[in-house]
Protein backbone atom coordinates (compact mmCIF):
# COMPACT_ATOMS: atom_id res chain seq x y z
CA UNK A 1 0.00 0.00 0.00
CA UNK A 2 2.78 2.61 1.06
CA UNK A 3 5.04 1.62 -2.30
CA UNK A 4 1.45 2.09 -4.37
CA UNK A 5 1.09 5.63 -2.51
CA UNK A 6 4.50 6.92 -3.24
CA UNK A 7 5.31 5.85 -6.80
CA UNK A 8 5.20 8.01 -9.67
CA UNK A 9 1.87 9.14 -10.94
CA UNK A 10 0.89 10.19 -14.34
CA UNK A 11 0.17 13.78 -14.48
CA UNK A 12 -3.71 14.41 -14.56
CA UNK A 13 -4.62 15.62 -17.73
CA UNK A 14 -7.43 18.04 -16.94
CA UNK A 15 -5.19 19.63 -14.65
CA UNK A 16 -2.07 20.22 -17.56
CA UNK A 17 -4.81 21.59 -19.42
CA UNK A 18 -5.86 24.21 -16.69
CA UNK A 19 -2.72 25.21 -16.51
CA UNK A 20 -2.08 26.03 -20.10
CA UNK A 21 -5.16 28.15 -19.98
CA UNK A 22 -3.91 30.11 -16.99
CA UNK A 23 -0.57 30.41 -18.42
CA UNK A 24 -1.84 31.53 -22.05
CA UNK A 25 -4.63 33.57 -20.37
CA UNK A 26 -1.80 35.55 -17.85
CA UNK A 27 0.33 36.10 -21.25
CA UNK A 28 -2.67 37.62 -23.44
CA UNK A 29 -3.39 39.85 -20.00
CA UNK A 30 0.14 40.74 -19.55
CA UNK A 31 0.83 41.67 -23.48
CA UNK A 32 -2.48 43.40 -24.10
CA UNK A 33 -3.56 45.34 -20.71
CA UNK A 34 -2.28 48.89 -21.36
CA UNK A 35 -3.37 48.45 -24.64
CA UNK A 36 -7.25 47.94 -23.15
CA UNK A 37 -7.31 50.51 -20.72
CA UNK A 38 -5.94 53.38 -23.06
CA UNK A 39 -8.93 52.05 -25.64
CA UNK A 40 -10.97 52.15 -22.92
CA UNK A 41 -10.27 55.16 -21.67
CA UNK A 42 -10.55 56.55 -25.04
CA UNK A 43 -13.95 55.15 -25.35
CA UNK A 44 -15.75 56.26 -22.06
CA UNK A 45 -12.97 59.47 -20.46
CA UNK A 46 -13.42 57.91 -16.95
CA UNK A 47 -10.44 56.04 -15.35
CA UNK A 48 -12.83 54.07 -12.89
CA UNK A 49 -15.09 53.45 -15.97
CA UNK A 50 -12.01 52.13 -18.04
CA UNK A 51 -10.96 49.83 -15.23
CA UNK A 52 -14.28 48.34 -15.21
CA UNK A 53 -14.40 47.42 -18.60
CA UNK A 54 -11.40 46.37 -18.97
CA UNK A 55 -11.92 44.39 -15.69
CA UNK A 56 -15.24 43.03 -18.01
CA UNK A 57 -13.18 42.08 -20.52
CA UNK A 58 -10.63 40.00 -19.04
CA UNK A 59 -13.75 37.95 -17.23
CA UNK A 60 -15.08 37.63 -20.73
CA UNK A 61 -11.45 36.37 -22.24
CA UNK A 62 -11.23 34.02 -19.43
CA UNK A 63 -14.57 32.24 -19.95
CA UNK A 64 -14.14 32.25 -23.90
CA UNK A 65 -10.60 31.53 -24.14
CA UNK A 66 -10.96 28.38 -26.28
CA UNK A 67 -12.61 30.17 -28.72
CA UNK A 68 -9.22 32.10 -29.57
CA UNK A 69 -7.93 29.64 -32.13
CA UNK A 70 -4.69 31.61 -33.14
CA UNK A 71 -2.84 33.87 -30.69
CA UNK A 72 -1.87 36.55 -33.09
CA UNK A 73 -5.60 37.65 -33.60
CA UNK A 74 -5.74 38.84 -29.55
CA UNK A 75 -5.29 41.84 -29.87
CA UNK A 76 -8.61 42.49 -32.23
CA UNK A 77 -10.48 39.85 -30.39
CA UNK A 78 -10.05 41.85 -27.08
CA UNK A 79 -10.58 44.56 -28.22
CA UNK A 80 -13.89 43.31 -30.03
CA UNK A 81 -14.66 42.13 -26.22
CA UNK A 82 -14.13 45.56 -24.76
CA UNK A 83 -16.37 47.44 -27.58
CA UNK A 84 -18.71 44.92 -26.69
CA UNK A 85 -18.60 44.96 -23.36
CA UNK A 86 -18.90 48.67 -23.67
CA UNK A 87 -22.18 48.69 -25.72
CA UNK A 88 -23.33 46.53 -23.38
CA UNK A 89 -22.77 49.22 -20.97
CA UNK A 90 -25.13 51.35 -22.47
CA UNK A 91 -27.73 48.43 -22.67
CA UNK A 92 -28.19 48.54 -19.14
CA UNK A 93 -28.66 52.25 -18.53
CA UNK A 94 -32.57 53.01 -19.76
CA UNK A 95 -33.10 56.84 -20.57
CA UNK A 96 -35.95 58.69 -21.44
CA UNK A 97 -36.98 58.46 -24.80
CA UNK A 98 -38.90 61.50 -26.37
CA UNK A 99 -39.86 62.27 -29.93
CA UNK A 100 -38.04 65.05 -31.18
CA UNK A 101 -41.17 66.14 -33.20
CA UNK A 102 -42.84 67.07 -30.08
CA UNK A 103 -40.13 69.69 -28.92
CA UNK A 104 -39.04 72.92 -31.10
CA UNK A 105 -35.42 72.97 -31.12
CA UNK A 106 -33.65 76.64 -30.02
CA UNK A 107 -32.20 78.52 -33.28
CA UNK A 108 -29.12 80.16 -31.87
CA UNK A 109 -28.33 81.99 -34.53
CA UNK A 110 -31.09 84.18 -34.65
CA UNK A 111 -32.06 84.48 -31.11
CA UNK A 112 -35.17 85.57 -30.61
CA UNK A 113 -35.60 86.71 -34.35
CA UNK A 114 -37.84 84.78 -37.06
CA UNK A 115 -36.82 82.59 -38.92
CA UNK A 116 -36.39 83.95 -42.31
CA UNK A 117 -39.40 82.33 -44.78
CA UNK A 118 -36.86 80.00 -46.78
CA UNK A 119 -35.20 78.58 -43.63
CA UNK A 120 -39.44 77.95 -42.11
CA UNK A 121 -39.45 75.95 -45.61
CA UNK A 122 -36.67 73.72 -45.50
CA UNK A 123 -37.52 72.84 -41.99
CA UNK A 124 -40.96 71.81 -42.39
CA UNK A 125 -40.12 70.07 -45.85
CA UNK A 126 -37.50 68.76 -43.88
CA UNK A 127 -40.01 67.32 -41.11
CA UNK A 128 -41.90 65.95 -44.34
CA UNK A 129 -39.02 63.04 -44.66
CA UNK A 130 -40.24 59.96 -43.16
CA UNK A 131 -37.96 58.86 -40.27
CA UNK A 132 -35.34 56.60 -41.91
CA UNK A 133 -33.88 59.67 -43.85
CA UNK A 134 -34.90 62.64 -41.50
CA UNK A 135 -32.99 61.32 -38.64
CA UNK A 136 -29.54 61.06 -40.32
CA UNK A 137 -30.16 64.51 -42.08
CA UNK A 138 -30.80 65.94 -39.02
CA UNK A 139 -27.41 63.92 -37.25
CA UNK A 140 -25.72 65.28 -40.05
CA UNK A 141 -27.00 68.73 -40.94
CA UNK A 142 -27.92 69.80 -37.55
CA UNK A 143 -25.56 67.96 -35.08
CA UNK A 144 -22.31 67.43 -37.18
CA UNK A 145 -21.93 64.06 -37.34
CA UNK A 146 -19.99 62.26 -39.79
CA UNK A 147 -21.07 59.17 -41.42
CA UNK A 148 -19.42 56.30 -39.38
CA UNK A 149 -20.43 58.02 -36.70
CA UNK A 150 -24.24 58.28 -38.13
CA UNK A 151 -24.06 54.91 -38.77
CA UNK A 152 -22.86 54.03 -35.42
CA UNK A 153 -25.52 56.06 -33.52
CA UNK A 154 -28.39 54.14 -35.46
CA UNK A 155 -27.15 50.65 -35.81
CA UNK A 156 -26.63 50.94 -39.06
CA UNK A 157 -24.01 50.30 -41.92
CA UNK A 158 -21.57 53.22 -43.56
CA UNK A 159 -23.19 52.27 -46.55
CA UNK A 160 -26.51 52.13 -46.05
CA UNK A 161 -26.44 55.82 -44.09
CA UNK A 162 -24.74 57.15 -47.18
CA UNK A 163 -27.68 56.06 -49.35
CA UNK A 164 -30.38 57.63 -46.83
CA UNK A 165 -28.02 61.17 -47.01
CA UNK A 166 -27.96 60.60 -50.39
CA UNK A 167 -31.90 60.06 -50.99
CA UNK A 168 -32.78 62.40 -48.29
CA UNK A 169 -31.55 65.12 -49.96
CA UNK A 170 -32.83 64.50 -53.40
CA UNK A 171 -36.16 64.11 -52.06
CA UNK A 172 -35.55 67.38 -50.30
CA UNK A 173 -34.45 69.06 -53.46
CA UNK A 174 -37.84 67.74 -54.94
CA UNK A 175 -40.13 68.99 -52.57
CA UNK A 176 -38.08 72.28 -52.41
CA UNK A 177 -38.54 72.95 -56.13
CA UNK A 178 -42.67 71.62 -56.26
CA UNK A 179 -42.25 74.21 -53.62
CA UNK A 180 -41.10 76.72 -55.61
CA UNK A 181 -43.71 76.41 -58.39
CA UNK A 182 -46.00 76.47 -56.95
CA UNK A 183 -45.38 79.48 -55.34
CA UNK A 184 -44.43 80.77 -59.08
CA UNK A 185 -47.53 80.07 -60.57
CA UNK A 186 -49.79 81.40 -57.50
CA UNK A 187 -47.86 84.90 -58.45
CA UNK A 188 -49.06 84.40 -61.60
CA UNK A 189 -45.75 83.17 -63.44
CA UNK A 190 -45.46 80.19 -64.86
Amino acid sequence: MIKQFFRKKKPDASVSVDMNKQRRYEALVRAWHRDLYRYAYWLCHDPHIAEDLVQETCLRAWRSLDSLQDDKAAKSWLITILRRENARRFERKQLDLVNIDDYAIADTKHQGAEMDVEQQILHKQIMKLTPEYREPLVLQVMAGFSGDEIAEILDLNRNTVMTRLFRARNQLKEQIEKQSERRGQQNGRS
